[in-house]
């Protein structure tokens, strides 16, 4: 095992501590890539609702430098094939092309909606075997 020096202390961050890290993250990035947004990030979140119930919803970001990152995306199970979720995925698509959006990405796992991405528009560009175990996690993008 890899010990660390007895000069440095290891600790759990604060949330304070986490910032700090994705603020020089953040800066460094932009040091070797402008961020081309004024904005960002940029979220995209929306439900979709029956008699006051949430039956879909999608939570999207458009980060840095005009790409939209689709994090997360649910329909209920009574409420599939009614093309909630293709109306959701294509108006934030279309609201990001809006904002000079070129690239979206997202991933989902083999007993998710990977057929239905692919359905969208959307190409695999990479898998992770045994993720979880006996499963497969596949990160898929599109072109604007």
């Amino acid at each position: 095992m890899l010990h660390l020096d007895p000069s440095y202390q290891l600790s759990p961050s604060t949330d304070d501590e986490s910032n700090y890290i994705s603020d020089e993250i953040m800066h460094f990035n932009a040091g070797k890539v402008p961020f081309t947004q004024k904005e960002t990030p940029i979220f995209k979140k929306y439900v979709i609702k029956e008699e006051g119930n949430v039956i879909a919803g999608i939570n999207a970001v458009m980060y840095h430098w005009g790409i939209l990152y689709i994090d997360e995306l649910f329909v209920a199970e009574t409420h599939r094939d009614k093309q909630l979720g293709s109306y959701l995925l294509k108006k934030v698509e279309e609201e990001a092309k809006v904002l000079g959006a070129t690239l979206a990405h997202l991933d989902t796992f083999d007993f998710q909606a990977k057929d239905f991405y692919l359905k969208q528009g959307y190409v695999i560009f990479g898998v992770l075997d045994d993720c979880p175990p006996g499963h497969q996690r596949f990160y898929l993008k599109k072109i604007f």
